[in-house]
């Protein structure tokens, strides 16, 4: 058998070896942080977790500080009930510990706690994880994770793994646009980012979602992989999702499934990052749990991957919602909002009770019917929101007008991904 020590040692060599494009990361602030908590990476897989800790790994060392990377997804150490005392023994309990996918080792939840207080300000532990378990952790780590969701590309990092240098001329922004569109269609992993074939493209995000299906949602969900990929395939060909709708799509489909069973199906689809689920805006818990949920994909690449479709109105909504996820702190919510009347609004960013931003999302509004529907809904969020403004993301228009007391701001999307905004 292979001397484990070999293993720690054969992957940190791996990420001293490594040079990768640099993403968006506050090294000074994990630094610092690390010291009081222990800091989780945790997002979609293939978003570039393992990347990020690699990245981290070489700049902590170009800091000279002691740092070590294991991958513990590694077959040859993941079934050793000991591994992670066995790492602090290779290691020592001074430093920098980057311990990738640790939710796949034994008793991992209890170790973290009791290492993370016996050697509090020596050891400082950075893990990642393909599930939200590390967001929302058991009772013994409440308090003691810092969590960090990462995402598929944002754009930004988009045209940087293109290496492309924006600029803001006409024909500039001509190049943009089409970039933004190989980005909706193609989403945002890295991996399929770097390649240039459009059917690889398609090939590998379509082995991302049977692999998300099968590695995450289904062991989390505990049901069967055949079931929860019909699930996927059905919310992606919806806007919204209802239990009862659903359920119904699945008996037709010659299926005997509960109710609950795809209540719990969504729930965990959404800890693998597989799909999000945004409520209706109501202060009432009844609302929110009644009304149809607006449903979106983890990357906009599983559309077109999956179902072969290109709607690009449905993917511009789904890259602006990505894109809050990215931006917003955890303790802004987003939701949808709608009226008696039938007039919706894409998203309303809450903060507790305020009302932070309203932002509707429309690929072509060029039609004066298609326009108006987007003012009237603006406007009557606005004004029952006492928001006073409103954000309207579209193809190309930019420009500044006042509706009904209720200032309403269009901007590209392209624009607005390249923007620098923080909520």
């Amino acid at each position: 058998m292979e001397n484990i020590e070999n293993v720690f040692e054969e992957w940190n060599t791996y990420a001293e070896s490594k040079k990768l494009i640099e993403r968006n990361i506050n090294i000074e602030s994990i630094k610092s942080n690390s010291r009081l908590k222990i800091i989780s990476i945790s997002g979609v897989r293939r978003s570039g977790k393992t990347s990020i800790l690699l990245i981290l790994h070489n700049l902590l060392k170009k800091q000279n500080e002691k740092v070590a990377y294991v991958n513990l997804e590694d077959s040859r150490i993941k079934n050793d009930k000991e591994v992670l005392d066995k790492i602090i023994k290779w290691f020592g309990d001074r430093g920098y510990l980057l311990l990738d996918e640790i939710t796949s080792v034994n008793d991992w939840e209890s170790w973290l706690s009791r290492n993370h207080e016996m050697l509090k300000g020596k050891l400082k532990l950075i893990v990642s994880s393909s599930r939200s378990n590390l967001i929302f952790p058991i009772k013994s780590l409440r308090g003691r994770i810092l969590s960090n969701e990462l995402y598929p590309l944002s754009f930004k990092e988009f045209l940087d793994f293109k290496k492309f240098k924006i600029e803001k001329t006409t024909a500039g922004i001509g190049k943009i646009e089409k970039l933004l569109s190989e980005y909706l269609i193609y989403g945002g992993f890295p991996e399929t980012v770097l390649i240039e074939d459009n059917s690889e493209k398609i090939r590998l995000i379509d082995s991302y979602f049977k692999d998300i299906i099968s590695l995450d949602v289904a062991e989390i969900a505990k049901e069967n992989i055949s079931t929860v990929e019909l699930f996927g395939k059905y919310v992606i060909e919806s806007s919204y999702f209802s239990a009862s709708k659903c359920l119904n799509f699945f008996k037709s489909a010659g299926y005997k499934i509960a109710k609950q069973t795809l209540l719990n199906i969504e729930k965990s689809s959404e800890e693998g990052y597989l799909f999000f689920f945004i409520p209706i805006n109501s202060n009432t818990i009844k609302d929110r749990s009644q009304y149809p949920r607006k449903a979106y994909l983890g990357d906009t690449g599983f559309m077109y991957a999956i179902s072969g479709k290109k709607d690009i109105g449905k993917l511009f909504e789904n890259a602006v919602f990505l894109e809050l996820k990215r931006r917003l702190p955890k303790n802004v919510k987003i939701n949808y909002w709608r009226n008696k009347q039938g007039s919706e609004v894409d998203f309303v960013i809450k903060e507790g009770l305020k009302t932070k931003e309203i932002i509707q999302v429309c690929y072509d509004i060029t039609g004066e019917k298609t326009k108006s529907r987007e003012i009237k809904g603006i406007v009557a969020c606005s004004k029952e929101l006492k928001s006073g403004r409103g954000l309207i993301i579209t193809k190309e228009l930019e420009e500044e007008k006042t509706f009904e007391g209720i200032k309403i701001k269009y901007i590209p999307l392209w624009k607005w991904l390249l923007e620098d905004k923080k909520f």
